[in-house]
């Protein structure tokens, strides 16, 4: 039985150890002995390009967006300033000009 921690990118259990750094055999993936493993507590949100946001962004909403209840839309190029990053599925929480406040999902969104 091996000691050694599972790969990080596809949790396969046959790691092994490469001088400085662990490898995974399936993957191909490589990391450092000393790198901890993923913390959910700093995890990074992305934009529709890959972009990482923060909290106090202005995005720019890349696709038609129905709003639930409501025969209302929120069009492509729709701007919303200070945004508010938030745990689970919508992970945006802002207030759009016209609409209100809303939820959104970081993939609908670019970085403007």
């Amino acid at each position: 039985m091996s000691d050694l921690p599972p790969c990080p990118e596809c949790g396969s259990e046959f790691t092994y150890d490469d001088g400085i750094q662990h490898v995974c055999p399936e993957c191909g993936h490589e990391w450092s002995k000393d790198a901890a493993g993923p913390d959910e507590s700093e995890a990074v949100v992305r934009d529709a390009n890959g972009n990482p946001l923060i909290d106090g962004d202005t995005v720019t909403v890349v696709k038609d967006l129905k709003v639930k209840g409501s025969s209302s839309v929120v069009k492509v190029g729709t701007k919303v300033k200070n945004i508010r990053l938030v745990e689970g599925d919508h992970d945006i929480d802002c207030k759009i000009d016209g609409i209100g406040p809303m939820k959104l999902k970081s993939e609908f969104v670019k970085k403007a």
